[in-house]
């Protein structure tokens, strides 16, 4: 269990904690000679049974200290509140436990230190002001139990009580990738870097890569090299538990506090939140449209300004003891999930003012305040992760990445789907193997625009067959993979809403038919492209050989390439169906056969063609989503993608 001191400077934190633990954790000189904490200490201790461990962070209490402060309190489980009984509730008392309830800590207890100084009658007086502060924090109701650091007065009864805590706490469980924000970093001799913090979610283990990412957004993969958990060695170590973690593939020069560790998946920095925001009943004035502050997330602190978008707005800003829906827009990107809780402090650093949850990670910039918008708002407000995600799909026409949901909530995908298994979910695959998720009423919603753009076509075109797959994709949903949106119309057609002749897509009981002239001269055509099928003739020499008109025949060879039945490659240059099926069969065995790129030096001496008509084909191949073409120069190569089938089949 991960204990947190809090309090106003020299209330005896660290005495407390030597007298409890027997450990010292001032371990600066600076701290020994000025008689204060300045930076974090740690302390660990076994329970009574033996079978677990405490671990305390004791903070500093000076006012100017509080960033510190705020990063020691990040993730711990129990707040032992420290307010000396000769001076009483002191600023910084009220102070950090205002940053204590803002963190959404509910559990703790209270130790009336330096008793052995004042009389029963004080003592009783201060627990009474204590109880006062309480009360309207998350902390209401703790108790106070008086102790004395230099008589031992009381430190058996506090010790048995957070051992008592400890052995009933159960494990967290290991949910979501992992999370650790660092709060130190230096270097061991045979080791190289070591960085500390508390692991906030998921699980590390020995030999696991990481990414660690900067607070100036930049990325570093890294790999456990070793581990130790509550101060020894591990080979695992779980959500909650203070972690140092020997890392490779950095050095420690270039980590700093406030930076992240965490599973490659989560490493996503962001410079736009949607919180709830609390403002303290104390604060001196109203929270006001774009006001700046300082923004307290984990080990990290940037500069941000809060944007209204709730009635507030209208009212002339959130007053003291209000709540309120906020964007919050960052000078510089940080890492959050849902869910993170984040202190809010004055322009200057001075003063705690507020705090916040965060509910969305990605927030639009635009008609952000619109009223779909803040019901959604209103729903990522809710624990229950099935509730969430239901306001999630219902509010995305297009349906959500499976794996950005999961990287913006930290969760599990296959838990979170099945959290809905009572309600209707649609998954379908996704680009990168992953799933693609939509509510069934947006599913069909998609549907309902494909039938309605193809019938338009259809009245407007009604010579052509129907619309090539990407190009009604470009029509209907731009923004949708085009794994996501075949998958929508395969499976409009399996439910006989959709057909398809070739390429084009199409209304059932519709159809462009070839006039009888023109369905001769396409058998007569036919025929020459195949015969010449790494190098058919121009439409000027089919016209030629048809003896008719070259516009016509340019017309009668779009037709064609509508129905599927030919492709065209560059104007006036069309292939047959079987042809390009054949080429787009050799460039996959080329990529299988080398390092999965196809360079048009190989393809041109495979086709036995010129170097210009191979370009022009795989060029031709990269904009129907066959290939996708990388590099430049004589690093220019196309790479088959995986998520399109092969052209021509």
């Amino acid at each position: 269990m991960l204990i947190g001191t809090a309090g106003h400077i020299d209330h005896g934190k660290t005495t407390l904690l030597r007298a409890l633990t027997g450990i010292d954790a001032d371990r600066l000189p600076e701290e020994k000679q000025r008689g204060i904490t300045i930076e974090l200490g740690y302390a660990y201790a076994p329970t009574a049974d033996g079978q677990h461990l405490l671990a305390f962070i004791d903070v500093p209490g000076h006012e100017k200290f509080v960033p510190t402060m705020l990063t020691g309190a990040a993730g711990i489980d129990y707040a032992l509140l420290v307010v000396a009984a000769d001076d009483g509730v002191m600023p910084q008392t009220r102070e950090h436990l205002a940053i204590l309830s803002l963190l959404g800590i509910t559990r703790g207890v209270v130790a009336l230190t330096k008793c052995d100084r004042v009389t029963g009658d004080r003592i009783a007086e201060v627990t009474r002001q204590v109880a006062a502060l309480l009360a309207p924090t998350t902390l209401r109701g703790s108790d106070c139990m008086a102790v004395s650091s230099i008589t031992g007065e009381g430190i058996a009864a506090l010790r048995a009580r957070l051992d008592q805590v400890a052995m009933g706490e159960p494990p967290r469980l290991p949910v979501g990738g992992a999370r650790l924000c660092i709060d130190r970093r230096f270097a061991v001799a045979g080791a190289g870097t070591v960085v500390t913090g508390t692991l906030l979610a998921g699980r590390l283990r020995v030999g696991d890569p990481l990414t660690l990412a900067r607070g100036d957004g930049t990325l570093h993969a890294v790999r456990v090299r070793g581990l130790h958990v509550s101060n020894r060695p591990a080979d695992e170590g779980l959500a909650g538990s203070r972690c140092a973690v020997n890392l490779a593939g950095i050095e420690h020069h270039a980590v700093a506090r406030g930076d992240w560790l965490c599973a490659p998946g989560l490493a996503q920095p962001t410079d736009r939140l949607d919180l709830r925001v609390t403002w303290l009943p104390d604060a001196p004035r109203a929270l006001t449209h774009w006001q700046g502050l300082h923004l307290h997330h984990a080990g990290g602190q940037v500069q941000a300004r809060l944007a209204l978008l709730d009635a507030h707005l209208e009212s002339g800003g959130v007053p003291p003891g209000g709540h309120a829906l906020v964007q919050a827009v960052l000078d510089e990107p940080i890492l959050a999930c849902w869910g993170d809780r984040i202190v809010l402090r004055d322009a200057a650093g001075r003063r705690t003012l507020g705090g916040a949850r965060v509910l969305d990670t990605a927030p639009p910039v635009r008609h952000r305040r619109h009223q779909d918008r803040i019901r959604l708002l209103q729903a990522l407000e809710h624990d229950d992760p099935a509730v969430r995600l239901a306001a999630l799909l219902d509010s995305a026409p297009l349906g959500i990445a499976a794996s950005a949901l999961a990287r913006a909530h930290n969760a599990d995908v296959a838990a979170w789907k099945a959290s809905l298994a009572s309600r209707a979910l649609i998954a379908v695959p996704g680009p990168g193997g992953g799933e693609h998720w939509f509510a069934p009423a947006r599913w069909n919603d998609l549907g309902e625009r494909i039938r309605t753009r193809l019938a338009a076509h259809h009245r407007q075109f009604d010579d052509e067959p129907g619309v090539e797959r990407d190009r009604l994709r470009r029509m209907v949903a731009p923004a949708l993979a085009p794994t996501v949106f075949l998958a929508r119309l395969e499976a409009m057609r399996e439910q006989g809403e959709l057909d398809r002749a070739g390429a084009a897509w199409h209304l059932p009981g519709h159809s462009a038919e070839l006039s009888d002239g023109d369905r001769v001269r396409a058998e007569r055509l036919l025929p020459w492209l195949l015969d010449r099928a790494v190098d058919p003739p121009w439409v000027r020499d089919l016209a030629r050989q048809l003896e008719h008109p070259e516009p016509d025949t340019r017309l009668l060879m779009r037709r064609l390439a509508t129905r599927g039945e030919v492709f065209q490659v560059v104007r006036d240059l069309y292939y047959a169906r079987a042809a390009v099926r054949d080429m787009a069969r050799l460039a996959e065995a080329i990529a299988a056969d080398g390092d999965r790129r196809v360079r048009a030096s190989d393809f041109r001496d495979q086709l036995g063609i010129g170097r210009k008509r191979a370009i022009q084909i795989l060029e031709f191949f990269d904009r129907v989503g066959f290939t996708r073409r990388v590099g430049d120069g004589a690093d220019r190569a196309h790479v088959i993608r995986g998520d399109a089938p092969v052209v021509g089949d």
